[in-house]
């Protein structure tokens, strides 16, 4: 079937839909039908069926005779070390680790934070949980002790599972001092922690509260599969608030199984036994969806990768781990290739591999600028296919569906809506915006299976964050424009759409106009105030390696660049070049803080910042371009 029939399947009959989506995973009690809005807006889908998360993922493949296909590859370049579970081993394990946390007194509904690096523990950890009913939270490892002490309130988990230690390209992370802090600072306490010993930096432990992973699995009932409620959560994964309290995000159990394992096939064109890789990291949505949950729903490898993109140890990382593991599908964010590209403009390192086996790369996470397309599609010959979806969504809501229809690539759009997602364009006083015309994206509600339901003990606070200000409708937060071909075009965050002197702008837009520059290799734009025309552009740009010209040439240039392009009514005069832009560790550019900087508000040091020195390197560029303005 095309798209557009399938599409049209959905929207003429969407709860035929998801049933019939529903038969292909594995239930204790199947549901009677898939929506349940006695309470709307606060929708649940399967809530009257029975099913278990771990199950799907491990023990339904082991029962079909796959025990030996490989579960989980580990790549880390960083300690050097690599390993491959087997669906068999996987089951073992998972099993062996859910009867620890049984014996602890952890029961169906409690809650687990668990604080892991990129190690194949982490997803033996989610799936633990997931198998005995524990509501799991991961949060970051390496976040700071006090944001990690927001979080344990807000959950209050009976346990933390977490390493001695992460491991970055700058060294040893150690994550046990973190968590101390965390606990003691918490008003909530929790009973124990399980601690996994890494041999590159062992943890004090305490007594009476702290287990060591191996030991407490020593002589322990292996854990049975727990049947779950169809609407009962899975996990809560925080996403940060613009009142610096952290949103806790709901996952349902039945919906987030029957989503991700239709997006498996639908969208990202894989096959059961196909190596799938999202270079992501398990404390973001995309390692909950991408690394753990969806390809081993699905039946596929998945790969833990502890690295970078570039100087682990070099740009050519990510073709190694393709070549070596055979992937098939390549999901990764935008920032990712930004950043192999300004080190290897001309691809040396592509040509040392052989990717004949890549058929697709997916980016998501950050706006996937045009060049950056381009230049992955000539390095890769493969589709590079750009989608959009939040941590609340928890899958691709806008695609090119590659299992139904690969549709012609429009670059700078992640393509079309995708069934289950009713997409709409709104102005401010929530009226339909003709095709063409820059507003707020919407979906009618109610939201699709696997989608946030609710916040964590924050009905009230759902509701005005996503509800209250278009009636019948989830607000994503971002701006853009459908075309005449139903293709979704995402120019901004709402707050990014900037107005001077009366005019609309996308800094989005301005962007992509930079980001064609051949002498850069990334960019920011962002608005700041100004006493004339309420606000104007300011563009932070990152140079390629080895470019020639000066600064100032290439930021005339850029200039030019955009007068011509966008025309003197998007009044791009202030750009300044950096080396580099200040990041969440997911690759998000902080362009708001940037802009309260810029503007002499107050602002909070981000929790997810990579680095927070760019931020004085970016103070000191802002200074130079005369902001704060007296």
């Amino acid at each position: 079937m095309s798209y557009k029939e399938v599409y049209g399947n959905w929207k003429s009959d969407p709860e035929a839909f998801w049933m019939e989506a529903a038969k292909a995973v594995s239930w204790s009690k199947e549901p009677t039908k898939a929506l349940f809005d006695e309470n709307a807006p606060i929708y649940e889908w399967f809530k009257d069926g029975e099913i278990n998360t771990c199950y799907n993922a491990v023990d339904r493949h082991v029962e079909a005779g796959n025990g030996e296909q490989v579960a989980i590859i580990y790549d880390s370049p960083i300690t050097g070390n690599s390993a491959k579970i087997t669906y068999a081993e996987l089951k073992d394990k998972v099993a062996l680790l859910g009867g620890a946390l049984q014996a602890q007194g952890i029961t169906k509904g409690d809650r687990v934070i668990i604080y892991m690096p990129m190690v194949a523990e982490a997803l033996i950890a989610m799936l633990a949980c997931s198998r005995i009913g524990a509501v799991h939270s991961v949060v970051f490892g390496g976040f700071a002790a006090h944001e990690l002490a927001t979080r344990i309130d807000d959950a209050t988990p009976k346990a933390i599972i977490a390493a001695s230690c992460g491991i970055e390209p700058s060294g040893v992370i150690a994550y046990k001092p973190l968590i101390d802090g965390a606990v003691e600072m918490a008003a909530h306490k929790v009973d124990f922690c399980v601690i996994l010993q890494r041999e590159q930096l062992a943890a004090d432990m305490v007594n009476g509260r702290d287990l060591d992973w191996h030991e407490c699995q020593q002589g322990v009932a292996p854990a049975p599969c727990v049947p779950i409620g169809g609407a009962d959560p899975v996990y809560i994964l925080y996403t940060s608030g613009t009142t610096g309290q952290p949103k806790g995000v709901v996952r349902p159990t039945g919906g987030h199984i029957v989503a991700l394992h239709w997006t498996m096939k639908n969208l990202y064109d894989v096959d059961p036994g196909d190596v799938f890789w999202a270079a992501s990291d398990v404390g973001w949505v995309v390692g909950h969806s991408y690394i753990c949950y969806g390809p081993l729903i699905h039946g596929n490898t998945t790969i833990v990768f502890e690295g970078k993109p570039i100087g682990t140890p070099d740009a050519g990382t990510f073709w190694r781990v393709i070549e070596e593991h055979k992937v098939k599908t390549f999901f990764t964010a935008p920032t990712a290739f930004r950043a192999i590209k300004r080190v290897d403009p001309d691809g040396e390192f592509v040509k040392k591999y052989d990717l004949s086996g890549l058929r697709y790369l997916f980016l998501a996470g950050e706006r996937a600028d045009p060049d950056t397309i381009e230049w992955a599609q000539d390095q890769l010959g493969v589709p590079v296919i750009d989608h959009w979806w939040q941590t609340e969504i928890g899958y691709p809501a806008v695609c090119n569906p590659a299992g139904i229809e690969l549709m012609p690539v429009k670059l700078g759009s992640p393509a079309v809506p995708v069934p289950g997602f009713d997409l709409r364009i709104l102005n401010d006083e929530g009226e339909e915006l003709p095709r063409g015309e820059l507003g707020a994206i919407v979906i009618k509600l109610p939201l699709p299976p696997g989608t946030l339901p609710t916040l964590w003990n924050a009905e009230d606070r759902y509701k005005s964050s996503y509800l209250d200000a278009f009636e019948g409708y989830y607000e994503t937060g971002d701006a853009g424009y459908m075309d005449d071909d139903g293709y979704l075009y995402i120019m901004a965050r709402t707050d990014d759409v900037i107005n001077v002197a009366g005019h609309r702008l996308s800094t989005g837009q301005m962007e992509e106009v930079l980001a064609s520059h051949p002498d850069v290799a990334e960019c920011a734009v962002l608005g700041v105030k100004d006493a004339l025309k309420g606000q104007l552009p300011m563009g932070f740009l990152c140079l390629s390696a080895g470019v020639q010209k000066s600064n100032e040439e290439v930021v005339a240039e850029c200039v030019g660049l955009v007068r011509k392009t966008i025309g003197p009514v998007a009044a791009f005069k202030l750009a300044c070049v950096v080396d580099r832009l200040p990041k969440t560790r997911s690759g998000k550019i902080l362009r708001g803080t940037m802009a309260k900087i810029a503007d002499a508000e107050a602002w909070k040091m981000p929790a997810t910042i990579d680095d927070p020195v760019i931020l004085d390197e970016i103070t000191e560029a802002l200074m130079a371009l005369g902001y704060p303005q007296k």
